[in-house]
């Protein structure tokens, strides 16, 4: 490991440099994020997931760097041009543009004006355009290059030729494009237009027609929705400077004098900035404000998905699912409190079948036969209608009823996933089997979807798929460790998840738990095929057992302290269970005490909160939630009217909220909290928190709702 690299990631992190050694040593050694955060904090510092995370992420761009530059001195060794100072120069380096620019002059690129100029032998002439020697008569020294074999039939095609080499060199000059950056940094304004003739394609777009901001300030969901204008061709998106300010400027460091041949530098200077480095950065901030963008998205994206994730669950009860539907009727599916599918129906109690006698019985006779707890409903179409008429049926005041969010149950039921679960039933019956699941255990049925059809964020499509892959699956991992999971319960999805495991050994688990019957104990994971001592030092942590005869093995307890745990145990004279179910002894307990050179207090006050409450579910309790009687349908809106919601998406523009009409409301990131200003919407508001909002405008035509958080 690099020195180099822990001083890098240390000075952009703000973490100690010993820190972060420690840290890359273990991502190195197959370590894990969740496994280093969480049972690794005295190698660390007490470095938290995040920061944990950082260090990662920063390691993998600095070796994406490394490969570069590898692929730059070996381009360049090949052209016989480097040189020890440049390949000292190339190594030292760890700016990326800093690093292109340094290679520019000796990548591969396509024929220049430039390079046929060179060829035609035209380079001398430049040198000489270059030293600004007004005592020798330019057009005598431009003669002496006239050559006709060589394409070059007078002096203006000479003197053209040695201007391009010129241009190129300058487009090619480091401080020239740091000086055009410069400009860019300071004065670049993102405009948009309507591509003429697109006036009635493009009406989505219409806040766009005629736009422009400092680029500095556009927000990201500004600039992804004129990207997606440009890239749909609706919209012509550019960011612009004053081009005549900045390329004087840049003729400035060039010219000397007033010469006929400072005049040829000053118009090379002009082509340059004009034809090359105005396009070249153009193209470059247009990249960095979307890499910009994105990663903002994408931020907020992983924040909604961890909320969804982390959502209460109920519990294992007995649950009847309802995919509700008006012209296809309401699958409905009975599950075990384990989530086994016990029996579907499917009835009709709406418009325009409405068979609701028929359907009432049907779901009241199930209610009672299957010892139902409580029902799930989709909240998609037909949602609030079926909520309704499910809470008007004579079933058990018991029986709770909770609306489920829906997105992604389609994209579920139509996978792989699904149809392995369930090959004898169709994507109807797995939709609703999805969204009674998901009120029992959130976490463990939206592991089965792709995060980016969940449906939270905003515009998931148009930022780069593979960053947003990336932390998208860091959330779901992170998720996933978090709460844990019952290894004698879990899905094949949601084992591979497990730190350390992944989807073959997942695949293992579950087949040796099929063969042999439920785990034991932790120490039985050993004999599951290729899961070895390190995948078990990995994952044994974060992976449950209910009723073993080790009651550690079902808490966060690392296996590798069980004796810790012993000796406090002995020390007091009682047996583990004993010590976990006793906050009187727990309290004679002084960690100190058990300090050694590989356990630290941070492991050691771990341990003891989890003794507390071994196995906790950091999840909090499911609360129910129930839209007001007043308002059905958009038109039952009227401004000012108090109504409870949940939020349903966060953006960095705002809120959305189901308010039980079918189409979500607007809280405008000004109206989060009127009259203070709010930078980031996901630190006043988080994805399913029940609110009150008050209706600010109903607009029908547009079918858009604004409110404001009460």
């Amino acid at each position: 490991m690099k020195q180099e690299f822990v001083d890098i990631i240390a000075r952009s992190t703000g973490l100690r440099a010993g820190q972060v050694e420690n840290c890359i040593k273990l991502l190195d050694g197959g370590a894990t994020i969740p496994f280093i955060s969480r049972y690794r904090k005295e190698s660390t510092g007490g470095m938290d997931e995040v920061q944990v995370t950082a260090v990662s992420d920063a390691l993998e761009r600095l070796d994406g760097l490394v490969q570069r530059k590898e692929t730059m001195l070996k381009t360049i060794e090949g052209l016989d041009k480097l040189t020890p100072e440049l390949r000292k120069r190339i190594e030292e380096c760890w700016d990326a543009t800093q690093l292109e620019d340094i290679y520019a002059p000796y990548k591969p690129h396509r024929k220049t004006r430039a390079d046929i100029a060179i060829e035609q032998g035209l380079e001398p002439l430049a040198d000489f355009i270059e030293k600004q020697n007004g005592f020798v008569p330019l057009d005598r020294e431009a003669a002496k290059y006239v050559d006709k074999e060589k394409g070059v039939d007078d002096v203006e095609v000479a003197l053209n030729g040695a201007m391009d080499i010129i241009a190129q060199r300058v487009s090619l000059d480091e401080s020239a494009r740091n000086l055009v950056r410069s400009h860019y940094r300071r004065n670049a304004v993102i405009s948009s237009r309507l591509v003429r003739g697109k006036e009635a394609d493009a009406q989505k777009f219409r806040d766009w027609f005629d736009f422009s901001e400092p680029l500095s300030r556009c927000a990201s969901h500004r600039l992804l929705a004129m990207r997606r204008g440009e890239q749909e061709g609706m919209l012509r998106v550019s960011i612009d400077i004053d081009d005549e300010q900045a390329s004087d400027s840049l003729a400035g460091r060039y010219v000397r004098g007033k010469s006929a041949v400072s005049k040829c530098v000053d118009d090379a200077v002009h082509d340059s900035y004009y034809r090359l480095l105005q396009p070249s950065i153009e193209s470059e901030f247009a990249a960095l404000s979307k890499e910009k963008a994105d990663a903002e998205a994408i931020r907020i994206f992983a924040r909604n998905l961890e909320q969804l994730l982390m959502a209460s669950p109920l519990g294992e009860k007995a649950v009847m699912g309802i995919d509700p539907g008006f012209r296809t009727g309401c699958k409905v599916v009975c599950l075990s409190p384990q989530g086994d599918l016990l029996h579907n129906e499917t009835v009709f109690p709406h418009p325009p079948v409405s068979q609701t006698r028929q359907a009432s019985a049907k779901i009241e006779t199930l209610v009672e036969q299957y010892h139902i707890e409580a029902i799930a409903i989709g909240n998609g179409t037909a949602g609030r209608e079926t909520m309704e008429f499910v809470k008007g049926l004579n079933i058990p005041r018991s029986v709770s009823v909770f609306s489920v969010n829906e997105d992604g149950a389609s994209i579920y039921s139509a996978s792989k996933t699904a149809r392995d679960e369930f090959p004898d039933y169709d994507v109807t019956v797995r939709g609703a089997v999805s969204i009674g699941r998901r009120l029992m255990d959130p976490l463990a049925e939206l592991v089965k979807i792709d995060p980016s059809s969940i449906g939270v964020g905003q515009y998931q499509k148009d930022v780069s798929q593979t960053g947003l892959k990336h932390s998208l699956d860091q959330t779901v991992v992170s998720c996933v460790n978090r709460v844990g999971v019952n290894v004698n319960t879990a899905s094949t999805h949601l084992l591979s998840y497990i730190s350390g495991l992944g989807p073959v050994l997942a695949q293992n688990i579950v087949a040796f738990r099929s063969k042999n019957g439920p785990f034991r104990n932790r120490r039985q994971l050993l004999e599951v095929p290729r899961l070895g001592p390190k995948a078990f030092e990995q994952a044994a942590g974060f992976l449950r057992i209910p009723g073993s005869s080790q009651p550690l093995d079902n808490s966060a307890v690392h296996p590798e302290s069980y004796a810790v745990v012993e000796k406090m145990a002995s020390d007091l004279g009682c047996t583990v269970a004993q010590l976990i179910e006793s906050k009187e002894l727990r309290d004679r307990i002084d960690v100190r005490k058990y300090v050694t050179a590989k356990t630290g207090l941070p492991t050691l006050t771990d341990i003891m909160a989890e003794l507390e409450k071994p196995g906790r579910d950091p999840r909090g309790p499911l609360k129910k939630f129930e839209f007001s009687n007043e308002v059905h349908t958009i038109e039952d809106l009227r401004q000012g009217m108090e109504l409870p919601g949940i939020v349903s998406n966060v953006t960095n523009f705002g809120a959305f909220v189901d308010i039980g009409v079918h189409i979500k409301g607007l809280i405008h990131v000004s109206q989060l909290a009127p009259g203070k200003f709010v930078k980031d919407p996901t630190q006043v508001v988080s994805l399913q928190q029940q609110v009150m909002v008050r209706v600010l405008d109903v607009d029908l035509g547009r079918q858009r709702i604004s409110l404001q958080l009460m």
